[in-house]
């Protein structure tokens, strides 16, 4: 199994909610790449798209996706993501893709406003379109297809992490034991600075009150 998993689907599909239930239960990081491009951005999506069209868009959906280098980790990029095909093959390199299955009924309920959500919807293009041209990408790309019809997200990650727990190797384990004791020296590093910063500090004190 390869160290990561990615969340591929339609917008509301809940690549999000459950990618955070699933990489709560598997001990994983969570990844939300949507506010990655945020931040590196400094915008939020619909002023991205606003500002370089769709083309533009994409282009910098795809560079970070295809720059994303991480371990033991949940990714959910936006559903566009299918679009750019250096950032899904890499993608492929360094996880399981995950596509979330979803019926064009059950998107357009839950969907709500397109522009705030910041969906990357072409010009003339309606959502049954989006749908339309999405979900053969969606089928290329996964190695894992998870259908949500009639489903919790609860019941969903329940699915998702028995399926991913029987893939898990010896090689696989190892490397989550490594990641997570990396991270335990990571926290008592820091824990060990914050010590001596107060230890400096409550010296720095005790000097001027002698003074």
């Amino acid at each position: 199994m390869k160290p990561n998993i990615t969340m591929i689907g339609m917008p509301s599909s809940g690549k999000s909610t459950v990618g955070v239930l699933l990489a709560k239960r598997l001990g994983f990081s969570f990844v939300d790449v949507d506010i990655v491009i945020q931040e590196k951005e400094g915008r939020l999506l619909k002023e991205i798209i606003a500002d370089e069209g769709m083309d533009g868009f994409l282009k910098v959906e795809e560079t970070i996706n295809a720059g994303l280098d991480v371990k033991m980790s949940v990714i959910a990029p936006g559903g566009s993501v299918i679009y750019g095909e250096k950032a899904m093959k890499h993608l492929k390199e360094i996880s399981e893709v995950v596509y979330l299955k979803m019926s064009y009924e059950e998107m357009e309920k839950r969907i709500g406003n397109v522009v705030d959500r910041g969906v990357a919807l072409k010009p003339g293009f309606t959502l049954r379109d989006l749908y339309n041209e999405r979900v053969p990408y969606y089928e290329r790309y996964a190695d894992i297809v998870i259908d949500e019809e009639g489903k919790t997200p609860g019941q969903t990650v329940d699915e998702l992490r028995g399926i991913i727990e029987g893939m898990m190797d010896q090689k696989m384990i190892q490397l989550f034991i490594d990641e997570q004791r990396r991270k335990l020296d990571e926290k008592d590093q820091r824990l060990r600075e914050q010590e001596e910063e107060i230890k400096r500090l409550k010296e720095e004190l005790r000097r001027s009150l002698e003074k």
